[in-house]
């Protein structure tokens, strides 16, 4: 490609659904149903762009390049900002936009009737150029108003039918909860600058080596870094203790589900620790920070997703667990495992969410204590689903096998067998978890009166091609080793997964786990060899911890909810009693002294004035009785003066 033709290329991905978002807001009630395919168009487009990319750099006849530009300048410090194309950027490129067209080809059937109908395809694609410019930055700046984008249309999605209760406060807890992880990001950013005095990526690689070397940033600092710029990734990722906000996630339509767990949001924490991979790998204890975070998510949302009913409920745990495998695989030094698992995860995950969406479309439940037998009026959605379940399982020659197989190895060869027995173990949970939620749901006969139906074909035809890629993705990668030549970001000392050291082992173990997790699922709820309401009646406490979530919502309750509700009323009342009551008590002060000022003017001031005016007025009456004009009365008031005159001087003689 020409090098000056890149730059618009690039541009045009996420401006072209950025203007299908302004197009949808402003002119939606106009075009009704058409915005569908104004987002669809524009996504579609950037989709084509993205992938001719892609390819090209697997070809070789692309190269990875970086446009930069000065958005800000104080003194001698200039702030950056720009946007890059390397592995990184085109695999997430590909992922985001396929995941996104499917996503909103599948809404179209959906969606149908919904009365905002053009507002949610305006959200989805604004959610989508968040993303896609997460992802193109090639500095933290850029990097964090995408992510901010992310958070407020994730909120926006999450709480679309905000009429209903669950729904506003699902997006609500995702959007603070989220906040949380990115004030401790925020502050990473904040320091990073003060160290290193840039925000962009290439720069801070080479600086990063080249200041350790001098001596001149210390180990320690890396690591403080490296853990508040994490804080970002376990709030986006939903990584414990953050992760609460991931089940309640399930509020939003389902097409919002399959887009945030599979694609977007929840892989922007992922990626953002791989694309900083170069601290982490200088930083040890951050490092292993984000390997035991991810490695106690994986197993403690896999355990959730164990006794859990709903149909997306039991996939959000699966979604948390999956993530927590991913940042797992990156904190043992496994970026490309990590990234691959990624890249896999979003496809298979994306059909079990539209998979899921379609059964609740066919069957007007979500619980699947209340399904059974669907996979004879629904097989499409069925078959479907169980290549989808075959995959996250890690069954051979599923996409999922290959990635999770690369997890494994990389917690193995990285000398951490205490992290590999938990993968392990998470993968055997997964299987089984998945395979209970498969049979209770398409198998058997149903368990209530229900009258499913297939979806229309606008839903199915997306289910399908998440269908094909969850077989193919994963091997065409491998066989080509293109996905390491892609994203490997060249993090000297990361013990890359699917070395020959072990793998033999660890392919054994993999396989076996996942077996196990199937054959102890057909056991218990297609033979029904296995009573589970025995188990969970043997297991009662077990099962109840389960249920609740280990109560974690109710201890948050307890610790910072009620406090905070606690504090708020306080202040709100401190805020009435006292501040309202000192502005509204000097308000009264100053009302009462302009009304005695004013009565003091009428009553004093006017008072004097007008007595004075009324003293002359009165005198000038009684004096103008003397000015009569009849010259008899003067001459006897004189007469009479004079005689009052001499009447006094005798008596007082």
């Amino acid at each position: 490609m020409v090098e000056n033709m890149k730059l618009p290329l690039l541009i045009l991905i996420p401006l072209l659904p950025l203007l299908a978002f302004v197009i949808n807001i402003f002119f939606g009630k106009k075009i009704g149903t058409k915005a569908a395919y104004v987002s669809l168009t524009a996504i579609s487009v950037s989709f084509v762009i993205s992938l001719y990319l892609f390819f090209g750099l697997i070809a070789g006849v692309e190269k990875t390049v970086e446009y930069t530009f000065e958005w800000l300048n104080f003194g001698s410090t200039g702030v950056k900002l720009g946007i890059m194309l390397d592995g990184l950027t085109a695999v997430m490129l590909v992922v985001v936009t396929t995941v996104s067209l499917l996503v909103k080809l599948y809404s179209i059937g959906y969606m149908h009737g919904d009365p905002r109908y053009s507002r949610f395809y305006a959200y989805l694609s604004m959610f989508t150029v968040a993303m896609l410019g997460l992802v193109l930055a090639n500095n933290f700046l850029l990097l964090f108003i995408s992510w901010e984008l992310v958070g407020l249309f994730s909120y926006l999605l999450i709480g679309f039918w905000y009429e209903k209760k669950s729904a506003s406060d699902a997006g609500k807890k995702a959007f603070i909860t989220t906040k949380v992880g990115d004030l401790g990001f925020f502050a990473g950013l904040l320091l990073l600058f003060t160290v290193f005095g840039t925000f962009n990526f290439t720069e801070l690689g080479q600086l990063v080596i080249a200041r350790l070397a001098s001596g001149s940033v210390s180990v320690g600092m890396l690591n403080l870094i490296g853990i508040l710029i994490f804080c970002g990734a376990v709030g986006k990722s939903a990584q414990f203790p953050l992760h609460v906000w991931l089940p309640d996630a399930m509020e939003g339509p389902t097409p919002v589900s399959a887009l945030i767990h599979a694609a977007t949001m929840v892989a922007a924490g992922v990626y953002l620790v791989a694309r900083t991979f170069f601290i982490y790998v200088e930083a040890p204890i951050a490092m292993s920070v984000v390997a035991y975070t991810g490695a106690f998510t994986a197993i403690f949302a896999a355990s959730m997703a164990l006794v859990a009913y709903d149909i997306k409920r039991v996939l959000a745990f699966s979604t948390v667990s999956q993530l927590g495998y991913m940042v797992m695989a990156l904190g043992v030094g496994g970026y490309t495992a990590g990234m691959f698992h990624l890249t896999t995860h979003a496809f298979f995950k994306a059909l079990l969410f539209l998979g899921a969406g379609s059964v609740i479309h066919g069957s007007g439940t979500q619980d699947i204590r209340e399904m059974g037998g669907l996979g004879k009026k629904m097989k499409i959605t069925m078959v479907t689903f169980l290549i989808a379940c075959l995959s996250i399982s890690g069954v051979p020659g599923f996409s999922g096998y290959f990635s999770k197989e690369e997890v494994l190895s990389a917690a193995y060869n990285s000398g951490n067998l205490f992290i590999y027995w938990i993968g392990t173990v998470t993968a055997f949970m997964t299987a089984f978890y998945m395979f209970r939620l498969f049979f209770m749901t398409f198998t058997g006969k149903p368990r209530t009166e229900i009258h499913a139906h297939e979806s229309p074909k606008t839903m199915t035809v997306p289910l399908m091609v998440l269908a094909v890629l969850s077989i193919v993705a994963g091997g065409l990668f491998v066989m080509g080793h293109s996905f390491e030549k892609l994203v490997y970001f060249g993090a000297e000392g990361a013990g890359e997964g699917g070395a020959e050291a072990g793998s033999h082992f660890v392919r054994n173990m993999s396989i076996t786990a996942a077996v196990l997790g199937i054959t102890l699922a057909f056991f218990m709820y297609y033979l029904k060899k296995v009573s589970p309401e025995y188990l969970a009646l043997k297991l009662a406490p077990v099962h109840k911890l389960l249920s609740n979530r280990y109560y974690i919502d109710e201890l948050y309750e307890i610790i910072f909810i009620k406090p905070a509700k606690g504090l708020g009323n306080f202040l709100f009342k401190f805020d009435q009693k006292v501040v309202d009551g000192a502005v509204n008590g000097s308000g009264f002060m100053t009302v009462l002294m302009s009304k005695l000022q004013n009565l003091f003017d009428k009553v004093i001031v006017d008072g004097a004035v007008n007595g004075a005016g009324w003293i002359a007025n009165k005198g000038g009456e009684l004096l103008k009785q003397l000015q009569t004009g009849l010259v008899q009365n003067y001459i006897l008031i004189a007469v009479s003066g004079l005689f009052i005159i001499v009447l006094i001087r005798i008596i007082f003689r």
